[in-house]
């Protein structure tokens, strides 16, 4: 079974839009990022509350905080980064979320040891929250290559993983290798694909992410997170400063997000899967 959940503020910034999209798809999980441009590290347990509600009303449930940590420099002050560590895993409680999205610092490559430390720490911090930290390979972190993510996927302990195949791409890795390689140690995967040879970010089937190859790679329960960056969005703006680049443009951001879910059906659809009340069984 294949479940769908997505970043719903790739299609609209406000909760009330993000929660329209997810509708129109038929998906009823969401990887929590930001509402109305601002990023849920940042938000008040206040905020977090008011939207969680939302959210149940709406048969939405929050599947993972798409949380920046580790998306920073490897020196940031430790005391400040445990603190910002301790209220995402709090505010992932309030969501219900189990699981919170982490990045492994820019700049690290010569700092493993450090890296691993820090790492170590954030899950630790995680599980007294009983919070899951799911490590998102990205480029220009320490684990942005298959071999520095498998590293620290065995020395830290307790470290979970979530496959992006575009991002990979973008680092120069082939899907041919790193399917295989990270597939049975993956919690979740996000959906997102692009041309090896261009970097155009495209939706799923149209890239070199070979997105089929996971489907069919499938025997238990799995999540897919729509992720596909297929128009710009505020959130990818307040943190991302690189260029995207499309080969298909769309009028609007949620007209882009429908597409990608829509690319994303079909190649479910095509691997023999059929949509059942939220999910997409055999």
């Amino acid at each position: 079974m294949i479940r769908l959940c997505a970043f719903a503020d790739e299609a609209a910034n406000d909760l009330a839009g993000q929660i329209a999209a997810l509708k129109r798809s038929d998906i009823a999980l969401l990887e929590l990022r930001s509402v109305d441009g601002k990023n849920v590290a940042d938000f008040t347990e206040s905020e977090a509350s008011e939207y969680a509600e939302t959210l149940k009303e709406n048969g939405i449930a929050v599947w993972s905080i798409g949380s920046p940590l580790g998306k920073s420099e490897i020196e940031e002050d430790g005391e400040r980064y445990r603190k910002r560590v301790e209220k995402v895993c709090r505010i992932a409680r309030v969501f219900g979320a189990e699981r919170v999205r982490a990045f492994s610092f820019f700049h690290a490559y010569d700092k493993r040891e450090s890296v691993v430390e820090r790492l170590q720490e954030t899950v630790d911090i995680a599980a007294r929250h009983g919070v899951l930290i799911c490590h998102e390979n990205e480029k220009e972190i320490y684990g942005d290559t298959l071999a520095r993510t498998l590293d620290l996927l065995a020395a830290v302990k307790g470290l979970r993983a979530v496959y992006d195949p575009a991002n990979f791409i973008q680092c120069g890795e082939r899907a041919k290798d790193t399917i295989p390689a990270l597939f049975d140690k993956v919690d979740y995967f996000h959906i997102k694909d692009t041309i090896r040879g261009t970097g155009e970010l495209v939706p799923a089937g149209y890239g070199d992410g070979e997105i089929d190859e996971i489907i069919r790679r499938v025997k238990d329960d799995t999540v897919f997170t729509l992720e596909p960056h297929l128009a710009a969005f505020d959130a990818y703006r307040s943190i991302d400063k690189a260029e995207m680049k499309h080969k298909f443009h769309f009028k609007t951001a949620g007209e882009a997000f429908d597409a990608a879910a829509r690319a994303l059906k079909t190649l479910l659809s095509e691997n023999g899967y059929r949509e059942e009340d939220h999910t997409f069984i055999k």
